[in-house]
């Protein structure tokens, strides 16, 4: 080991004037007396080869030689507690039991009680009393200090000034701040001397009253708090009874003795002991007790101090957090259970309003699931509300009313025919006859004729809610009523519904234009309720920057006396489908920055104009192609209406048309095999006609494709993970049969290994089931109708096939994935169609048979459509499009490992009989 080695480096220089045995007697003091033997083992025998090999310390000087062994014995052990020292007028103290007067002087002297402002106790204790002086003085420190300290609010313990102690005293001491019904482990210490190992645990009865675990404990340490005091202050803070605050302990010993080595006058201190917290699994001994509030020690009263202040006002905290939401919060029905999770909130660790604000909002976040319910430590923060209302309320007077819509409003015609609206702010809608007369003369009437419409909210700060509606209905296609928003104010406990407002005098805009309302990161309140709306009701495209997230509808309200604040939602805005929004910024559907995004509406805009084409182009296609001609009519009606409706005026480009279009087709059909997708070249399909490989290449192709293998109890194996063209498979078909075929051609039972197989080509389909049937008579497998052609085409088993078949009775299993895909998936669900194999694994992926790929309207937009449809030989009913569902359900892992198990448990049946 290392260790013994460094030590025998130290002792190249001893004098052979001193006497060698001293360092083997060392050893021997180490191997009797060290709390870690298993870090001496093979010491002695190291130094005693040293002592023969004549290497000894050349240091005349013993108290140098002292010091050059304790260096040397604290490195190589890595323990700065061992320390060996010259001492020839030592005198080793003798243990005794000491009177009862002058344990009381010990006492008086190391222990002091004060009774602080609000109730908070002060307890020093500059020794840790042991068993016995407590044994002796127990009525005496029941009635000065227990009983005084149990009567107090919060105490502060102070361990700065304890260096000394007795472990025993540490059970008593934890005991007075835990509860009598529970008893707890709190020290394991092994003790090398007897080489025996105790438990310490909390008391079941103690003199005096207990402090109990509620009430906060705060303890105080040093860097010269050590020993007991150590264990006190590390089992408290782990099993979160106490807060320590101060400077890491020094990090001594259960216990050290100090022992004569041999019967010389050099003496070493070892630690006999060593603890292991059952709480932690570690130790304080030489690391220390790290505090939870790192003060210099000097400062460590006051900090307690503020800190107690500071846990005083948890629960007032608390119940003030408590009453605010449950007289503003909007989301009523989750009052009681937000009330109920602050009053369980584990405060412990709170060790500043920091501390304190962020766990509540923690915990009220992660129950309430409102982003907008927020906590906040802010020693600026004030009280916040609503902006004045008054801000956007309209005038009485004409003229008044007449500035406020010329100031408010900006209208513009710009190139293309666009037409472009600004405005700011809000106004609230009290005489809303009036604004509307000078709206439509003033904003409408400039509009009604241009080819789309710019509606900026990029500087829009909000305002009132309550002019949403006009605004909306302009936008409106349908004279009918309709149901726009929803607003709940909790404080009035109203619910308030916004539907199209029931006279407009001037032309409606609509939306079947181009309405595009623009927005960026200063889009706030109302403005950006807008921009949601034009989004839940299909009215607009919303292009810029995503906006700035604050809905307003929230009040912020001080907790008195301290720098914590909560924001409380107080209004839910719910959208035309009941949905709570909860704020968090708009997402444009295009996101440009602002300044571009003027720009933006007028390439989305002209991509817009040749849409409805491409969805129409869509529909045709999938009414030509798609293999279930009665869901491609559906599909082409499904789409317009979707059109008319508004849902493509989030597309702004290919890639969102072709994603957009892909999840229509597929919620419409229930076929997840349906793919649109946007590409600048002509994709390849495999339509393309295969390569016929050369006799070099067909090696190749079968040594990568192909795996075989003989199980135990003759069991075939077999993988590929292509299905190849019929051509490629007549090619390559004496090599295959040679290398792959002859193989397993022979086994009592065959694996055939799908799940890597995503599929090919299935021309060759037919000859390799032909390969697990007679050859007559013929077998119907499947039938195959083909929309591309219209015609029903009755796949059989081959009459011919090359080589040996495997014939009908020897049993076949087949693993699958949900990797295995296309033509794997046809002969998969055709042999467990027709009984012939036991599929075991995943459910497969419910690939196409076939699938064409065709442009659409000779764009840079492809859609991948099945055209055939596969018809069981057995129930004639068409093919579920979900995947092959396995007889056995495994893990694809677990696959091949459950089909040699079931084999085995076969044949063991078909051998007995």
């Amino acid at each position: 080991m290392a260790s013994p080695l460094v030590l025998t480096l130290l002792l190249h220089t001893v004098s052979s004037t001193f006497q060698p045995a001293l360092v083997i007697e060392m050893a021997k003091v180490l191997l009797d007396n060290y709390c870690f033997p298993e870090n001496l083992v093979g010491m002695q025998e190291a130094i005693r080869q040293a002592i023969n090999s004549g290497e000894i310390l050349q240091i005349s000087d013993k108290k140098t030689l002292a010091a050059v062994l304790t260096v040397g014995v604290q490195g190589a052990l890595n323990d700065p507690r061992l320390t060996v020292s010259y001492e020839p007028n030592f005198v080793p103290a003798i243990p005794s039991s000491l009177p009862k007067e002058q344990l009381t002087w010990i006492v008086r002297n190391s222990v002091k009680l004060d009774i602080l402002d609000n109730n908070v106790g002060y307890l020093r204790l500059d020794r840790i009393i042991g068993k016995e002086t407590v044994t002796k003085l127990g009525s005496r420190l029941r009635d000065n200090i227990w009983d005084r300290v149990a009567e107090t609010s919060s105490l502060i313990l102070d361990l700065r000034y304890s260096t000394a102690g007795e472990l025993s005293g540490v059970p008593i001491i934890i005991s007075y701040f835990s509860e009598p019904g529970n008893l707890i482990q709190i020290d394991t210490v092994y003790d090398r001397p007897s080489n025996t190992t105790r438990e310490l645990w909390t008391m079941p009865s103690i003199r005096g009253k207990r402090f109990g675990k509620k009430k906060d404990l705060i303890i105080l340490t040093s860097r010269r708090t050590i020993g007991a005091a150590e264990a006190v202050a590390y089992t408290l803070k782990n099993l979160k009874r106490a807060i320590i605050v101060g400077e890491r302990s020094a990090g001594g010993s259960v216990r050290v003795q100090k022992v004569r080595i041999a019967q010389t006058d050099f003496y070493i201190t070892v630690p006999v002991a060593r603890s292991i917290s059952p709480i932690t699994g570690q130790s304080w001994e030489v690391r220390g007790v790290s505090p939870t509030v790192s003060v210099n020690a000097k400062e460590a009263v006051t900090r307690a101090k503020s800190l107690l202040a500071i846990r005083r006002a948890i629960p007032k905290v608390v119940q003030s957090i408590s009453d605010i939401i449950g007289r503003f919060y909007a989301f009523t029905d989750r009052v009681p259970s937000l009330q109920q999770q602050l009053q369980s909130i584990d405060l412990f660790p709170v060790v500043s309003k920091e501390d304190l604000a962020a766990r509540l909002n923690e915990e009220l976040q992660a129950v309430s699931e409102d982003p907008r319910l927020v906590i906040r430590y802010n020693q600026d923060s004030a009280a916040k509300t609503e902006d004045d209302p008054e801000l956007y309320d309209i005038p009485d007077h004409l003229e008044e009313l007449t500035e406020l819509v010329d100031t408010t409003f900006k209208v513009e015609i710009l190139r293309h025919n666009t037409g472009y609206l600004r405005f700011d702010k809000f106004v609230k809608l009290s005489n809303w006859a009036r604004l509307e007369g000078l709206l439509v003369k003033k904003v409408w009437e400039p509009l009604k004729d241009s080819d789309n419409l710019i509606i900026d909210l990029r500087y829009n700060a909000g305002g009132s809610s309550s002019s949403l509606s006009l605004l909306l209905s302009y936008l409106q296609n349908s004279s009918q009523k309709q149901h726009f928003f929803t607003i709940y104010d909790r404080i009035q406990n109203i619910t308030t519904e916004y539907f199209t407002l029931p006279r407009i005098s001037g032309v409606v805009y609509g939306s079947k234009r181009g309405v595009y309302v623009l927005t960026s990161y200063h889009t706030a309140g109302v403005g950006e309720e807008f921009a949601y709306l034009t989004q839940s009701l299909h009215f607009g495209t919303v292009i810029g920057e995503i906006t700035s997230g604050n809905l307003l509808h929230s009040r912020t309200f001080s907790v008195e006396g301290t720098d914590i604040s909560i924001t409380v939602p107080f209004i839910n805005f719910l959208d035309n489908d009941g949905e709570c929004w909860l704020g968090g910024g708009v997402v444009p559907d295009a996101i440009v920055l602002a300044e571009e995004a003027v720009d933006h509406v007028h390439e989305i805009a002209n991509f817009h104009q040749g849409m409805r084409s491409l969805v129409e182009k869509t529909g045709e296609l999938f009414e030509k192609h798609y293999a279930v001609h009665d869901v491609a009519l559906k599909v082409s009606k499904e789409l317009l209406i979707k059109w008319t409706e508004g849902l493509y005026r989030s597309v702004v480009d290919f890639e969102s048309l072709a994603s957009q279009l892909t999840a229509d087709l597929q919620e419409t059909t229930s076929d997840h095999r349906i793919h649109v997708f946007h590409c600048s070249v002509e994709p390849e399909t495999l339509s393309d006609v295969p390569k016929i490989p050369t006799a070099e290449e067909a090696g190749y192709m079968i040594e990568a494709l192909f795996k075989t293998e003989l199980l135990p109890g003759n069991v075939g194996y077999l993988r590929f993970d292509m299905m190849a063209d019929i051509e490629v498979v007549k090619a390559i078909g004496p090599q295959l049969i040679q290398l792959v075929w002859s193989k397993i051609m022979n086994t009592n039972a065959l694996i055939i290994d799908m799940r890597y197989n995503s599929g090919g080509y299935s021309t060759a389909v037919p000859l390799l089931c032909s390969y697990f049937f007679d050859a007559k008579p013929l077998r119907h497998l499947y039938t195959v109708f083909d929309r591309t052609t219209n015609t029903m085409t009755e796949v059989m088993t081959l009459p011919q096939v090359m080589g040996q078949r495997y014939g009908p009775s020897k049993e076949v299993y087949i693993l699958t994935s949900h990797m295995t895909g296309s033509a794997a998936e046809l002969f998969t669900h055709t042999m467990k169609d027709l009984k012939r194999a036991t599929i075991i694994g995943e459910s497969t992926i419910g690939g196409s048979l076939s699938s064409g790929t065709y442009q659409i309207k000779e764009n840079v937009l492809y859609a991948s459509i099945p055209n055939q449809v596969v018809f069981s030989a057995i129930t004639k009913k068409m093919w579920s499009i979900s995947g092959v569902e396995p007889h056995v359900i495994v893990h694809a892992n677990e696959a091949l490992s459950a089909a040699q198990r079931i084999i085995a448990a076969r044949l063991l049946r078909r051998d007995q009989g």
